[in-house]
């Protein structure tokens, strides 16, 4: 069967999980029978379905988010690997939440690169990618999968807005900013289990293989054949001086720095092969500001606590509702000009905003003409999938 003649548009797979439900839910509230009142109802909606390895809790969370008794179900099982390529054979995409994804993702990955089928994924472990990139990227190429890591939080805010910053750059200046930092202004925002379970999994496997360390430790880990200049560390608080504020470290810079790399490298350098980018988070001005600054690195030693979120945990309702996000970037041209962009978004960052962003994602490859591969957002959607999120997840891109 052709990929045009598939049963589904998406397939959400894990949709029995915590962040998976959230995606099936909003699948169904904005494109499902849920959605707008039919005066007001999109002319065209993707047809979806949800997956997971049980039937009775497919059955009961279809119940508990409000879908249509005959949505359909899909059991598929990531220890079974015949169950994943028939899934993937049903439909256009697979948006996947199940990870960790270096735990149960192998499997699932390869079923979509050797049926061509697209896929979308939260991933934010760079070893795991790194190596999915080198195992598939050129038969990806051949089958016209497009294989779309990081379509959450980490890292669509971050590739995206340093892609809409150096349009703007290009269009005031004539050229791109050679230097760009990512600042998050505020967040509020909670872990849940998954993003625990993650951190935890890439820990154990560099302790199993340390020449993971580099690949991690690198901000060119996703860009086999080519190193660009040495980067920010951004790991050590800072004064910024412009802003009059304190930089502290950001927990997701590890991954989001790797991925804005990957789509400068991917679209052939339109940053330019010079280009330098970190990302931090700011605090106040002050005293306070540095000892704010100085507790957040501490921190990073154990972002969880004694005590981390279980999988399948993650924030109450309300906490994902109240949750929210400002990112500013600033792009600093040879001449000592400067431009600010930024990026700006309501609900919970890892799990109320991040459903709707790998969703909106998904939707925007149906459309995409884009070779196949391992890519980005940025890479393979760019500003189609601004408009998306700006349209459609309460996102908003502005130059400032």
């Amino acid at each position: 069967m052709s990929k045009a003649e598939r049963e589904f548009d998406i397939v959400v797979y894990g949709s029995t999980g915590y962040t998976g439900r959230l995606v099936a839910e909003y699948l169904d509230q904005h494109y499902g029978a849920n959605g707008p009142g039919s005066d007001d109802a999109p002319k065209w909606a993707p047809k979806w379905a949800m997956a997971g390895r049980s039937q009775d809790k497919l059955e009961e969370v279809r119940d508990l988010i409000g879908a249509p008794a005959d949505t359909p179900l899909i059991v598929a099982d990531a220890s079974d690997p015949a169950s994943l390529e028939a899934m993937c054979g049903r439909t256009k995409v697979v948006l996947t939440t199940v990870g960790p994804y270096q735990l149960y993702g192998d499997d699932l990955l390869a079923a979509c690169v050797k049926t061509g089928t697209d896929y979308a994924d939260l991933c934010g472990e760079p070893g795991w990618m790194r190596e999915k990139i080198d195992q598939h990227h050129e038969e990806a190429q051949k089958t016209g999968a497009r294989i779309c890591f990081s379509s959450g939080f980490d890292s669509i805010p971050f590739d995206l807005g340093v892609l809409m910053l150096q349009k703007e750059a290009v269009a005031k200046f004539g050229k791109p900013a050679p230097r760009v930092k990512g600042r998050v202004r505020a967040m509020a925002g909670t872990f849940s289990g998954g993003t625990a379970a993650s951190l935890s999994a890439t820990m154990k496997s560099i302790a199993k293989n340390p020449k993971l360390i580099p690949i991690l430790q690198s901000s060119f880990a996703l860009t086999p054949g080519f190193e660009g200049p040495n980067q920010p560390n951004g790991m050590i608080p800072e004064y910024d001086a412009k802003l009059g504020k304190w930089a502290a470290p950001f927990i997701m810079a590890a991954i989001n720095t790797k991925n804005v790399h990957r789509t400068n490298f991917l679209l052939g350098h339109p940053y330019g092969e010079d280009f330098k980018y970190d990302e931090m988070m700011l605090t106040s001005a002050g005293e306070m500001g540095e000892k704010a600054a100085k507790a957040a690195a501490e921190m990073l030693k154990n972002p969880f606590g004694a005590k981390p979120p279980k999988p399948g945990e993650g924030p109450s309702k309300e906490e994902r509702e109240n949750g929210f996000y400002d990112v500013l970037f600033i792009g600093e041209m040879p001449g000592g000009e400067s431009i600010h962009y930024s990026v700006k978004g309501k609900y919970d960052p890892g799990y109320g905003s991040t459903s709707r962003m790998i969703a909106e994602t998904c939707i925007g490859l149906l459309s995409c003409d884009k070779e196949g591969g391992i890519g980005t957002p940025g890479s393979f959607l760019g500003e189609a999938l601004v408009k998306r999120l700006e349209e459609n997840a309460e996102i908003a891109f502005a130059a400032e």
